[in-house]
């Protein structure tokens, strides 16, 4: 079994150290020792770690990263270059110049994982929607809309990012999962936005080779009685469409060929599960390319700072 270790013990990583329970042996690192133990307790009784530098130089065989944003890209790169595993919260980094890191140590150290945590890329209602596209049931894929317009406060670190980079990253990777490849061209209007403060609510338009665009609609200052859920999102195709619930709950086609409501699934409707299992075979099976891995997150942060040119 190999040998896991949490860093940063808060609410995601309860989530993660859930999943991997069982699948992993599991160790523990915190800013604070008490959240680190706790955790041991609740998880195993693994063993904690007083600084990252120790885990670092430990026999983990990867880090599971649940730390601010802020400090992902430092952590990702010492990590590769100690030889250990990664799967990074998301968003794996906060700039370009992060990436460009990023890319760097992933091109000196291609043989050791590293997984972007990016749960839809995992969700089985995104794996639906591709499978019935690569049935042709709606034919050739020409829009895509998606919604996700609720009310949230940003506390504690979150507070300090914008909205489309901390949250809509998810449905930035639902379209990008989608569509199948980048926009040759990316344009975001900020409602509401004040100079000098981290965005709130956006709506970002992609426009992709051949005619086809994507757009997102995504807000942290809006009123839902439903608190974001049966919301709904669409995917247009030459010959039909494929609507479903934002969160993944349900999905309806509706085309000549095909006409069905699909549920798929409440088991691991989130994909943190797949996700984690993802993790552990990277770790196994070195060289093997996980589902959401760095192309992926790059991608998607692309667009983030490419709708962030319009502030």
């Amino acid at each position: 079994m190999k040998k896991v270790c949490i860093v940063g013990c808060g609410g995601i990583a309860r989530v993660h150290a859930k999943n991997l329970a069982g699948e992993a042996e599991l160790s523990f690192v915190s800013r604070r020792r008490e959240s680190a133990e706790a955790f041991s307790a609740e998880f195993g009784g693994g063993m904690v770690y007083e600084t990252y530098e120790e885990v670092l130089e430990s026999d983990v065989d990867g880090v599971v990263l649940c730390t601010p944003p802020d400090v992902h890209a430092g952590q990702v790169v010492a990590a590769l270059a100690a030889a250990k595993g990664v799967m990074v919260e998301k968003p794996m980094c906060v700039s370009a110049a992060e990436v460009a890191a990023i890319a760097e140590a992933v091109k000196q150290r291609g043989e050791v994982p590293l997984v972007v945590a990016e749960n839809y890329y995992y969700k089985p209602s995104l794996k639906l929607i591709q499978s019935l596209l690569d049935q042709g049931y709606i034919g050739a894929v020409q829009e895509v809309e998606v919604r996700k317009c609720f009310s949230q406060v940003a506390a504690g670190w979150k507070s300090s990012y914008g909205a489309l980079l901390e949250g809509g990253i998810h449905f930035v990777a639902l379209v990008s999962a989608i569509m199948g490849t980048a926009p040759e061209r990316v344009v975001a209007e900020f409602p509401g936005h004040s100079a000098g403060a981290p965005e709130r609510h956006s709506l970002t338009r992609m426009h992709y080779d051949g005619g086809a665009r994507a757009e997102l609609h995504y807000a942290w200052d809006s009123f839902s009685p439903t608190k974001g859920v049966f919301q709904h999102s669409r995917v247009v195709g030459d010959k039909g469409k494929i609507t479903f619930e934002s969160n993944g709950i349900y999905l309806r086609v509706a085309s000549p060929a095909h006409k069905k409501l699909y549920l798929p699934g409440f088991a691991d409707m989130m994909g943190y599960g797949a996700m984690a299992r993802d993790f552990v075979d990277c770790l196994q099976e070195r060289g093997r390319r996980p589902h959401s891995g760095f192309a992926e997150a790059a991608r998607d942060l692309d667009i983030v700072f490419s709708a962030y040119k319009g502030l």
